[in-house]
């Protein structure tokens, strides 16, 4: 008898999936809360999207969300890391799953990352 999952796509599965397709582009692969989470660097950002776009294991043509994080009160404080992110939700509608990239700004004094315009035209209106 096989288990049902709720899930379309295993989570597990699409982390190891994604994992393999970016290879060293990735500092970070994680799955927590059944949600696959990637973190890069700022020079690896673009990259890494247009991979999770291109490759025909991840397929996210679709760009949910583009959002900021501010993690100087994160953890009551206790955060040692880079103070922003900036954090973008992708769907892979022919593939039915999701994923989450996220990048630390390089500087703390001028939080910015290059723009996913180039690749998702709806990131100009999250981007502004």
């Amino acid at each position: 008898m096989t288990a049902i999952t709720p899930f379309a796509v295993d989570p597990a599965a699409l982390q190891q999936t994604i994992t393999d397709a970016l290879g060293p582009l990735a500092k970070r692969v994680y799955l927590r809360l059944a949600e696959v989470t990637v973190t890069v660097t700022p020079d690896n950002y673009l990259k890494a999207a247009q991979v999770l776009k291109e490759h025909p294991g991840c397929r996210f043509e679709q760009l949910l969300d583009v959002c900021g994080v501010d993690y100087s009160d994160y953890k009551n404080g206790g955060w040692d890391g880079p103070r922003y992110a900036v954090v973008s939700h992708f769907l892979s509608v022919s593939l039915n799953q999701r994923v989450r990239l996220r990048v630390f700004c390089a500087d703390d004094d001028l939080p910015e990352v290059e723009s996913l315009t180039p690749l998702w035209n709806s990131a100009n209106w999250f981007e502004r």
